[in-house]
């Protein structure tokens, strides 16, 4: 492909409420996408632009899609969107949130609708689980076409009627170099050298599983040798209610808040976890295993295909089996090195930034034809 194959054409790329990696993803594509010839401009909460820098590659419009079902909120976001995609020639929405929201924005028009998966419904009962399912489903029905982030999410779209659906690994950018030694990190934690530190990042939310996390924490705690501290790098919604149960319990643990220093986290790291209920391409777990710190993660979603053999894993919700698999990998330097060195190796054959943004540029051709 030579030139530039994307030329005059004008894209709206649309999300809703991010703090993580939905908007790191799209805020790494802007750039080659401006390469490629795009006019591009990014729709979604004015926040995310203050969060990602969105406005420094791109144009920003700012509509308010929230992270949750809200029907007042998501009319007033359909309309503000319609507005705000007006002469695009294409509409690529990152998530199902904003893919319900741009979906119905775009009604009445032929402009292309490219929606990326990056997540998947939890399962549950009542009345909003129905409606959300019925909602997703007629979301990726109305796509021209679905781009999934791991197989499950992909076999899910197939399954619910999408007209095309393809596998698009989400890349991690790569974090920059730790600006401090394993030894100065640790010692502001407070860490002597035989005391283990374990690390957790990812968003204050029920998804990445902390209370599992937790209750592996506590039994650390009452386990005999050094215990090892926990921290978690991320804010959100949970962050009262860990807390509570942090000093109620008096666990080992943390919460360091938002973070811009988690290269140098992963590098004093003993472990790395990941204990969600679901994730697709996690992107911590993609920054552990490229730093070459050891993880323990969750046999859920996309995270297997990822990882491969370079990572422990246990069953979700499992607090006994994620204390021993953490305890076994302190205490086994074997084992330490061997994951140490598979993460690295498995890692280098993810697609990077450059790969993942040259099959959407081919994507938004092969939907809009070459520039005229």
């Amino acid at each position: 492909m030579t030139g530039q194959p994307l030329a005059g054409r004008r894209i709206a790329e649309v999300l809703a409420t991010s703090t993580g990696g939905v908007g790191t993803h799209l805020r790494s594509l802007l750039t080659p996408l401006g390469r490629a010839g795009a006019l591009v401009r990014v729709c979604g909460p004015a926040a995310t632009d203050e969060l990602f820098g969105f406005s420094a590659a791109a144009a920003f419009r700012p509509v308010g899609i929230s992270g949750g079902l809200d029907p007042v909120a998501d009319v007033r976001a359909v309309a503000a969107l319609a507005r705000a995609t007006r002469g695009a020639d294409l509409v690529h929405a990152h998530g199902l949130r904003a893919g319900l929201v741009a979906a119905a924005a775009r009604r009445g028009t032929r402009v292309p609708l490219v929606l990326t998966l990056h997540n998947a419904l939890q399962p549950g009962g009542g009345l909003r689980t129905r409606v959300l399912g019925r909602l997703e489903a007629a979301t990726v029905r109305s796509a021209d076409l679905v781009l999934a982030a791991s197989a499950d999410l992909a076999e899910n779209a197939l399954a619910q009627g999408a007209r095309d659906v393809r596998l698009a690994p989400v890349s991690a950018p790569p974090l920059p170099p730790p600006t401090r030694s394993r030894a100065q990190v640790r010692a502001e934690l407070g860490l002597d050298d035989r005391r283990p530190l374990v690390v957790a990042v990812g968003r204050l939310h029920p998804q990445k599983g902390y209370d599992t996390l937790l209750a592996a924490a506590a039994r650390w705690a009452q386990a005999p040798g050094p215990t090892p501290l926990t921290v978690v790098a991320g804010d959100g919604p949970l962050e009262a209610e860990l807390t509570r149960r942090i000093d109620s319990e008096r666990l080992p643990v943390r919460l360091l808040g938002r973070r811009t220093d988690v290269a140098d986290l992963l590098a004093a790291a003993d472990v790395a976890v990941l204990p969600s209920v679901w994730e697709a391409r996690s992107l911590t777990a993609q920054e552990a295993l490229r730093s070459g710190t050891p993880l323990v993660a969750t046999r859920v979603g996309g995270v297997p295909e990822l990882v491969g053999e370079a990572a422990e894993l246990v069953p979700p919700g499992d607090p006994v089996a994620l204390a021993e698999r953490v305890t076994a990998v302190l205490t086994d330097p074997e084992r330490t090195a061997r994951l140490s060195a598979a993460g690295r190796a498995q890692a280098a054959g993810w697609p990077d930034e450059a790969g993942t943004a040259a099959q959407l540029v081919a994507v938004y051709r092969e939907l809009l034809g070459a520039p005229g």
